[in-house]
C-alpha cells in the first residue's frame, strides 16, 4: 500500500510543477504574438496585402485573446477558497468562451475587407517581402504550437489547448498567406489575396467554434472519455477488497479533474478497514490522474440501490 503522505507531497509538487508550465505558455504565446504583430504591421504597411492585413488582425486578436488567457490560467490556478470549494478551474472555459468571441470578430472584419479588394483588386508592391515575413511567422508559430503541446499533455489545460488550437490554425493562415503572394506575383493577379483572405476568414469561424464547444463541455461538466472512466473502473477493481463499482461521474474545471464512485465491499469489513481501502483507491486515482480530487463512497456489496441507467 503507497504512502499517503508522501503520495499527497507528490501530487503537490507535480500541481506545482503544472501550473508552472501553464503560466510560462501563456507567456510564450503573448510574447510570439507581441513579435509577430509588429513584423507583420510593417510589412502590410509595405505590401497593403488583405492577407498579410488578415495575418495582423488575427495576430492582433491572438494577443487579445492570449492575455485573457494568461489572467484566466493565473485565476484558475488559485487555490479553494471559502466560496470556491471546488476551485476556479472554471475561469479557463470562460476565456475559451473569450477567445472564440474575439476570433469570430476578426473574421467578420477580415470577410468585409475581403469582398471590398474582390470588388476593387489592387496590385501587391514588395510581395517578396512579405512571403519572407509570413515564413518567420510560420516557424515562430510552430515552436510556440510544440511548446503548447507539451504543456498540454502535461495539464491537460483547457485555456492552453484552446490557445493552442487557434495558433496552430495560424499556421495554416501564414502557409495560406504565403501561397496567395506568390500565386499574386508569378500570375500577375491580385485577385488571389482576397480570395485567400476569405478562405481564412472562414477556417477563423472553423476555429471559434471549436473553442465553443470544448468550452461548453467543461462548462456543462461533460464527462471524462469513456476510456478514462474504463480506466477509473478498472484501478478500483483491480484492488483484491472491491466487488463492484457504480455511480462513477467525472468532470473537469481548467487544470482539475474530479472524479466521484461507489464501491461495493464485503459488507462485514469493519469502518476503520473500509476507510483504508477507499484512501489507497484515492491515491491509485490520484498517481493516474494527476491533480485529480477523488471522493470514494463505501456501498456493502449486494445491497440494491436505485441507480441511473447511464451510470
Amino acid at each position: 500500500m503507497t504512502d499517503p503522505a508522501a503520495s499527497v507531497a507528490g501530487q503537490q509538487r507535480r500541481a506545482a510543477d503544472n501550473g508552472r508550465l501553464m503560466r510560462l505558455a501563456t507567456y510564450a504565446s503573448v510574447a510570439a504574438a507581441g513579435v509577430l504583430i509588429v513584423v507583420k504591421l510593417a510589412v502590410w504597411i509595405a505590401t497593403g496585402s488583405v492577407s498579410i492585413m488578415a495575418s495582423l488582425l488575427d495576430s492582433l486578436l491572438d494577443a487579445g485573446a492570449s492575455m485573457v488567457n494568461l489572467l484566466a490560467v493565473r485565476h484558475s490556478l488559485t487555490p479553494p477558497d471559502r466560496e470556491h470549494r471546488f476551485g476556479h478551474g472554471k475561469a479557463e472555459p470562460l476565456a475559451g468562451l473569450a477567445q472564440s468571441a474575439f476570433i469570430a470578430g476578426s473574421a467578420v472584419l477580415l470577410l468585409v475587407q475581403a469582398a471590398e479588394r474582390l470588388v476593387e483588386p489592387r496590385a501587391i508592391p514588395h510581395a517578396g517581402v512579405g512571403i519572407a515575413v509570413m515564413g518567420f511567422s510560420m516557424l515562430v508559430t510552430v515552436a510556440l504550437v510544440m511548446f503548447q503541446r507539451r504543456v498540454i499533455a502535461r495539464t491537460n489545460s483547457t485555456a492552453i489547448r484552446a490557445d493552442s488550437l487557434h495558433y496552430a490554425g495560424d499556421i495554416m493562415v501564414n502557409g495560406g498567406v504565403i501561397v496567395a503572394l506568390l500565386l499574386a506575383k508569378a500570375l500577375d493577379a491580385p485577385i488571389f489575396d482576397p480570395l485567400f483572405g476569405g478562405m481564412v476568414a472562414f477556417y477563423i469561424v472553423y476555429s471559434a467554434w471549436q473553442i465553443v464547444r470544448l468550452s461548453l463541455d467543461m462548462l456543462m461538466d461533460r464527462e471524462l472519455p469513456e476510456e478514462d472512466r474504463r480506466r477509473i473502473r478498472d484501478l478500483c477493481l483491480q484492488h483484491i477488497e472491491v466487488r463492484r463499482v457504480h455511480d462513477l461521474r467525472t468532470r473537469v474545471a481548467g487544470p482539475d479533474i474530479f472524479i466521484q464512485a461507489h464501491v461495493e465491499m464485503d459488507g462485514a469489513m469493519t469502518l476503520l478497514d473500509a476507510h483504508a481501502v477507499s484512501d489507497d483507491l484515492e491515491n491509485r486515482l490520484k498517481a493516474a490522474f494527476p491533480g485529480a480530487e477523488v471522493m470514494i463512497h463505501q456501498d456493502p456489496a449486494g445491497i440494491a440501490e436505485n441507480r441511473p441507467n447511464f451510470a
